[in-house]
Formats: C-alpha cells, sequence, structure tokens
C-alpha cells in the first residue's frame, strides 16, 4: 500500500506492507524504496510492519528544485515525520547508502523517534570539523571523483538523463560485486565523465532483472534528476549544520552492514573505512561483511543480509 504522507517541505512517498512493529527502511543514490523489495517480503513473514519511503527527489516524493531540501537535517526530519505518521512508539530504522547517514541523522536529531539503526554500506562517522566534500577534494585532488563532479548544476543530470536506462545499468553494475574495476574509484582524469569507462553490463547481473531496472527507471522519469544530484551539492550545507551534532555517538543499538567489494570501503586510499564501523556508537552490536557483494548489498545478498539484520533485531 502506497501513502503519502505531509512533511513541511511536501510529500513524502511510502510503501507499507505488513503489520506489527515498525521497520522503516530509507534507501540512497540512485535508488528507490523498490530497492528493500527482498527485506519487505523477509520482515513482513516475520510480523513487522514494513515501510521503505522513496526519499525525497525520487519516485513519488516531493523533488524540489533548490538544494536546501536535500541537506541531511531536513531528510531526517522527512524521516521523523514519516515515523510519526507510522507508529506511536520508536521505530527500527534500515538505511543503505545516503540512507545510512539520513538514518544516522535522525537518530541524532530525533532520538525519541528511533529504537535502533541498522547501517547499510556507511559506516556512521561523526561529523568533524572538516566537511566531507573539502575532504574528498584533498584526497582526489587532480583526479576524477564522483562526488566533485556532481557539484555542477545541470552537468550529470544531463549524462544520466541522455540514457537513464544505460546509466543506471552502468552503475549498478559498476560498483556491485560483479565488476572486474572499481566504478567509483576507477582512476581517470578531473574532467572525465561518471560514466566514462563504466562497462554497460550484458545480460545484466543475476540480482537485478529487467523489471527491476523498469520500476527504476519509471521512478527516475517521474523525478529527474536533480533531486538525487542535489544531496551532493548539500554537502556543504551538512557541514554548516553539523556544529549541534559534531563528535557526538549515537546512543541507540546499532549495527553495519557492509559488501566485502563495495568501493565506499576505499574512499580514502590506505584506509578500510569498514574496519572501525562501530566508531561513534555507544551501542554497537556488530558490523557484518558480506563475502563477494558490493555496494547494494541487501539486493546482492539479500538471504545473508536478512540474516544478519534478525540477528540485530533479534538481540533488541
Amino acid at each position: 500500500m502506497q501513502r503519502m504522507i505531509d512533511t513541511p517541505t511536501g510529500q513524502i512517498s511510502v510503501h507499507v506492507e505488513g503489520s506489527g512493529p515498525v521497520i522503516l527502511c530509507v534507501h540512497g543514490w540512485p535508488e528507490h524504496s523498490w530497492s528493500w523489495r527482498h527485506q519487505v517480503r523477509h520482515f513482513t513473514d516475520k510480523g513487522y510492519t514494513v515501510a521503505a519511503m522513496d526519499v525525497r527527489g525520487y519516485g513519488d516524493s516531493a523533488a524540489p528544485k533548490e538544494i536546501e531540501p536535500y541537506a541531511l537535517k531536513n531528510l531526517a526530519a522527512d524521516t521523523a515525520a514519516v515515523i510519526e505518521a507510522l507508529s506511536d512508539e520508536p521505530v527500527i530504522l534500515f538505511g543503505h547508502d545516503w540512507g545510512a547517514p539520513i538514518t544516522y541523522s535522525t537518530g541524532l536529531l530525533f532520538p525519541e523517534n528511533v529504537r535502533a539503526i541498522a547501517g547499510m554500506s556507511v559506516p556512521y562517522t561523526p561529523a568533524s570539523e572538516v566537511s566531507l566534500l573539502d575532504l574528498m577534494k584533498m584526497v582526489h585532488a587532480g583526479k576524477f571523483f564522483y562526488m566533485i563532479y556532481f557539484q555542477d548544476e545541470g552537468v550529470p543530470e544531463a549524462e544520466f538523463g541522455a540514457n537513464p536506462r544505460a546509466a543506471l545499468r552502468k552503475i549498478y553494475y559498476g560498483i556491485s560485486g560483479n565488476a572486474a574495476s572499481d566504478g567509483l574509484n576507477a582512476d581517470k582524469p578531473a574532467d572525465a565523465k561518471m560514466l566514462d569507462g563504466l562497462v554497460d553490463p550484458d545480460p545484466l547481473p543475476a540480482w537485478l532483472t529487467e523489471q527491476d531496472l523498469d520500476i527504476y527507471v519509471d521512478a527516475f522519469a517521474k523525478s529527474g534528476w536533480h533531486g538525487p544530484f542535489n544531496r551532493y551539492r548539500a554537502l556543504d550545507l551538512d557541514h554548516q549544520y553539523s556544529e549541534p551534532v559534531r563528535g557526538k555517538s549515537l546512543t541507540m543499538p546499532s549495527c553495519f552492514i557492509g559488501g566485502e567489494k563495495d568501493p565506499v570501503r576505499s574512499f580514502v586510499p590506505g584506509m578500510d573505512m569498514y574496519a572501525s564501523a562501530g566508531t561513534g556508537c555507544d551501542d554497537f552490536r556488530g558490523a557484518t561483511i558480506i563475502q563477494g557483494a558490493g555496494h547494494w548489498v541487501q539486493q546482492e545478498a539479500p538471504d545473508a543480509t536478512n540474516a544478519a539484520l534478525d540477528d540485530f533485531l533479534a538481540g533488541l
């Protein structure tokens, strides 16, 4: 069942199934609520209400043109509004990719609404005095890096909008466990484009069907691309707004799940970002690194991901 939930800056589309305690799933870039299809089936069968939202800028949710609505604090406010519409009790949050920082921000800013958080692919790192965008500019100086490329309004929108289906195929394959090379951290010149050098898979990997791809393509036909890229353009705003929570820990139970081959692990050369995934978490229940999986861990390895989530929920 689809619900449209009002927030101060527009409606958010939420797909709700099942009955029982609420799990709210928050997706990342460039995805959609459909990315949680395996978790929706699994956890509704276990007696939960599972809600998967289309993050602002995606699918049927509001997609304002401005950058401000895509700052983490505003996306966390969206998440809190959805929680309050769905439940009188604190809920469990699952977050993947940008959905993970959105859930972490929700836990920091609205702790009374959050029972526990399972983050996937991006571990929690407390905000610091250096912005993420400035750090990436330093680390990747003189080379292409996608977060920097996304800053120029209209440029990535034109690239992805020219052939959305091919763009999504390349991105989904390029940072999956199936790819032979790293689609995010590939060594290419600073003036390259995002899709340059990425393989267009034929056939698709087994975890992604043409029918799945249809749903994603249709969602981006509705929303366009400016919202997903504005999330990256809001990085400086995130830093400005982070001062009240800099250095703060997550207080609720949390866990982390990541793919062994996820390029997020090596965003900073010489550092495994998954090695200390519990840093900044006061009640960390453990990290699960799934062998052979890449960035889209809950889609590539749904059984292993669901097993790790089962263990986490059993301990709450």
